[in-house]
């Protein structure tokens, strides 16, 4: 066996374990996003179904409603941007 096409397949295998994707790091971000998402609408319906019964301030309904509008608009933006990445990878020539 030739010197340099060991050293190279060394060199290979340490390249690739180094530029390995890590499951833990990805998901984290998204897990954390959907969290925070579910967590502001719940809170925003129970801010709702208190001002519906009287036990909230409207100032609270208002304020309940415009964190779950933004929180919304925020999911659908990030879901827009990732179709649009999909539909530019799907455009890529092979």
């Amino acid at each position: 066996m030739d010197v340099r096409t060991s050293i190279a397949a060394q060199t290979y295998a340490k390249a690739r374990t180094a530029a390995a994707p890590n499951p833990a790091q990805g998901g984290d971000g998204f897990a954390q996003l959907a969290g925070t998402f579910a967590d502001t609408l719940k809170q925003s319906e129970a801010v709702s179904r208190a001002a519906m019964t009287g036990g909230a301030d409207p100032h609270a309904l208002v304020q309940a409603l415009a964190q779950s509008q933004l929180a919304v608009e925020t999911v659908t933006a990030v879901r827009d941007k990732v179709v649009e990445a999909y539909q530019e990878i799907l455009r890529m020539p092979v």
